[in-house]
């Protein structure tokens, strides 16, 4: 994986109305923190060169050589960001520390091919889940991972133990949580209509219990005690 380098100035005042001060200037409120640092340092960063070290191919998973400008040059990974709710805008970012050594934790896309047979003969394609979390070495971090759909029938699924075994990479979540399905129409569910007059009877043949089912039931019931106390 490429890596990339951002420049910092350290020294920034903490609060919510400095940090909107530096937001208006085109800056980035950021702190660092991590094994390589002994305490947490406030930096800034410019909007322009963070936003462009966060979309290469990489993405948020990019390893940033975060040069602070009195003199300290620290490897990390932008593990915390927020974002403005409703503009493209990042308003706050944590950096952490890393050993290219040691592994850590990312998020990664899933990128679904080919097209599921359940898809060809009507079905809908249904994705649970966009991004797996895996553990990885940080420069062997993955762009996506690419997981054939195309076998999967109306009904189907897969899970994340059905993802391809690569090398160095641990999956985080639970072996049968499910990544994506296949399901009916939903105007092909439909659901049994009663004529007056007659039972309502499932697929089955069996009649179908519920409210109106009780009714009958009951009136059933009334009418053979009646038939008992006329005895």
């Amino acid at each position: 994986m490429d890596q990339v380098s951002l420049r910092a100035q350290a020294g920034r005042k903490p609060g919510s109305r400095e940090s909107r001060r530096i937001r208006r200037q085109g800056q980035i409120p950021a702190i660092v923190y991590g094994a390589e640092v002994k305490e947490p340092i406030s930096v800034t960063v410019n909007a322009h060169d963070l936003q462009t070290a966060l979309h290469t191919e990489a993405g948020s998973n990019a390893i940033i050589n975060l040069e602070i400008e009195d003199g300290q040059a620290l490897t990390t990974m932008a593990r915390v960001i927020e974002r403005h709710p409703f503009r493209n805008e990042y308003r706050h970012i944590d950096f952490v520390t890393v050993d290219l050594s040691q592994k850590v934790t990312a998020e990664v896309a899933l990128n679904f091919e080919g097209t599921p047979e359940g898809v060809k003969e009507g079905g809908v394609f249904s994705p649970r889940r966009t991004h797996v979390q895996i553990e990885v070495l940080p420069t062997e971090i993955p762009s996506f991972i690419d997981l054939d759909v195309s076998s999967v029938e109306i009904g189907g699924s897969l899970r994340i133990e059905d993802l391809p075994e690569l090398e160095n990479i641990t999956y985080l979540e639970e072996p049968d949580a499910v990544v994506m399905s296949v399901t009916v129409p939903a105007a092909e569910i439909e659901e049994p209509v009663a004529v007056e007059g007659e039972e309502l009877l499932g697929e089955d043949g069996e009649p179908v219990e519920g409210e109106e089912g009780e009714e009958a039931a009951d009136e059933a019931e009334a009418t053979e005690d009646e038939d008992e106390s006329g005895e």
